[in-house]
């Protein structure tokens, strides 16, 4: 496809704007004010993020993962603690979240520092899935090379046979993270890409800088 026929699809901005007088001393509770919005906006599967990591050739790695709990002590999602993703963080840390909400059009990108969370805290929300996806985290040898659908479904039966007559516990290699965010940016799309960015960083001290930024 040519340039040209790409840039018909361009689209100005034109819902909302961020200014620094409106946003919260928190970011987390800006985020939360966001949410509710997107809540409201009924946006299809919003708490979809896109969850980038450094892998240890230093090459950059992205995929979507769900956001299942926020508070002011970070972000929390749940995968298989042998999965690439995992193997990324475990050597290097440092992360970034992104959420887009189009219908909004707004994003909120969150640098900061994953660590796992609780056995409890993994149990707890293991515990109030479907049995289904239960079944599938004991099933599935997540990012490793397969022998093929066959053999992924044969596993997941035999699971489904293993754990039909009582609790399916969770999997001792299935657990959840949390990242402690840095840094914290908001952004508002705006008329002719004068984007609205307000930026949040953590000081020493353990409150947050709020600076705008240009688009």
């Amino acid at each position: 496809m040519k340039p040209e026929d790409i840039a018909r699809l361009r689209k100005d901005y034109t819902l909302h704007s961020l200014n620094e007088d409106e946003v919260l001393t928190s970011p987390i509770d800006q985020f939360d004010r966001w949410w509710k919005d997107a809540e409201q906006s009924q946006i299809i599967e919003m708490n979809a993020m896109t969850l980038a990591t450094i892998s240890e050739e230093g090459m950059v790695d992205a995929r979507t993962v769900l956001l299942k709990a926020f508070d002011e002590n970070g972000f929390v999602f749940f995968t298989n603690y042998n999965s690439t993703k995992s193997g990324q963080l475990a050597h290097n840390a440092n992360c970034c979240l992104l959420f887009f909400w189009k219908e909004l059009e707004r994003q909120v990108r969150i640098n900061g520092v994953a660590e796992k969370i609780s056995v409890k805290e993994s149990i707890e929300y293991f515990d109030s899935r479907p049995d289904g996806s239960k079944i599938g985290a004991w099933a599935s040898p997540q990012s490793m090379v397969v022998a093929g659908k066959a053999w992924l479904k044969e596993t997941y039966q035999y699971y489904a046979e293993r754990f039909k007559h009582g609790h399916i516990p969770k999997p001792p290699h299935w657990g959840g993270y949390r990242v402690k965010p840095t840094r914290i940016e908001f952004w508002q799309g705006r008329p002719s890409r004068m984007h609205d960015r307000i930026l949040y960083t953590a000081t020493s001290a353990g409150n947050w800088k709020t600076e705008r930024l240009a688009p």
